[in-house]
């Protein structure tokens, strides 16, 4: 399985396994009723068996029914997606996506978030990084 998820999901497998994060785990006829402009039931059905075979989601079986679950955690996959989003998007540059999302919001940031990110930043200079 590939480490940098959604890297080889096309846009729909991409959108089941979000549901399935969102969720946390789910049988398909609920993945169904929460994907966008949804494709039919057998077409999920076979989408999860595939995803199941890249390794994404595993199941298990509830009575009659198949449940879905990712196999990676979502905190996993967020560090992921976000390695992939500033190798893409900002030269592999941390400090140049935080810059874009802070620059982004249109809000100021409260005295709670500025401590917190301060906070962070110190940790970082702790650990030497």
């Amino acid at each position: 399985m590939d480490e940098e998820i959604g890297i080889q999901l096309g846009r729909r497998e991409r959108q089941i396994v979000e549901v399935l994060y969102r969720l946390g785990k789910a049988s398909v006829a609920e993945v169904l009723a929460d994907l966008p402009d949804p494709p039919s039931y057998s077409a999920v059905r076979g989408m999860l068996a595939l995803l199941e075979e890249k390794g994404y989601v595993r199941h298990k079986r509830d009575g009659m029914r198949y449940v879905y679950a990712p196999v990676i955690a979502a905190s996993k996959a967020r560090q992921s997606a976000l390695r992939q989003l500033v190798s893409t998007f900002f030269e592999g540059s941390p400090l140049a996506a935080a810059a874009a999302l802070l620059e982004m919001s249109g809000q100021k940031l409260s005295s709670e978030e500025r401590d917190h990110l301060s906070a962070l930043i110190a940790r970082r200079e702790e650990e030497g990084q």
